[in-house]
């Protein structure tokens, strides 16, 4: 990772006006088209959970605010994000977390999350937990409007939460929705609408 230099950082006057803040966090949601996806994995026999998983993570890493962290004060850009998301086996009752490399193709992805989430024995892997991961989440359940997170009392925690909820039809399509939990000392409007559109254009190249 790369350290910012603050005193010639363009992001300067918006990072110290919201340091200050005991919450400087906000949530946003959007509805999130996804017939595509829905499309190639049922073609493809894919999970469509460990595809968003996978989708997401890209886009989240094509998306420089999504990169920023805070170690020991000091702000620096990641190279990347890896995914830290929710699962649960047909067969229990309660759900684990699951904290893995997004590498390879989607399929291939898919194919080592789904062992991993079969495989592991534990709820989380405190040693795989750090300040470069994506936390994402699903609830399939619903069709979610809006979610917000726990947090500790770790005021440099500026992870990105991310959750969806289950996919409805309508006029013959398909979409979700999307819920973001962000730092405002990184992550501005203009931000969610560039990594949006990222996701979009990966789900449309599923399609073509």
């Amino acid at each position: 990772m790369t350290e910012i230099d603050l005193k010639s950082w363009d992001r300067r006057a918006i990072y110290e006006f919201f340091s200050p803040l005991r919450h400087p966090y906000y949530t946003v949601s959007f509805r999130l088209d996804v017939t595509e996806l829905v499309a190639f994995c049922r073609r493809e026999g894919l999970s469509f959970n460990l595809s968003m998983v996978y989708l997401v993570t890209q886009a989240v890493n094509g998306t420089e605010a999504f990169l920023y962290t805070i170690e020991d004060g000091k702000v620096f850009l990641l190279e990347r994000r890896e995914p830290s998301f929710t699962d649960r086996r047909p067969d229990e009752k309660y759900f684990h977390i699951v904290t893995m490399p997004c590498r390879g193709t989607m399929a291939e992805f898919c194919s080592e999350a789904a062992e991993k989430s079969r495989t592991q024995s534990f709820f989380l892997d405190p040693a795989a937990e750090g300040k470069d991961l994506i936390y994402l989440s699903s609830v399939p359940w619903l069709d979610l409007t809006g979610l917000t997170n726990e947090r500790g009392d770790d005021h440099d925690d500026v992870i990105p939460r991310i959750a969806w909820g289950k996919h409805t039809g309508r006029d013959g399509r398909r979409s979700l929705c999307m819920s973001l939990e962000l730092d405002h000392r990184f992550v501005d409007g203009a931000d969610i609408g560039a990594f949006a559109a990222r996701l979009e254009a990966l789900i449309a190249e599923l399609g073509e």
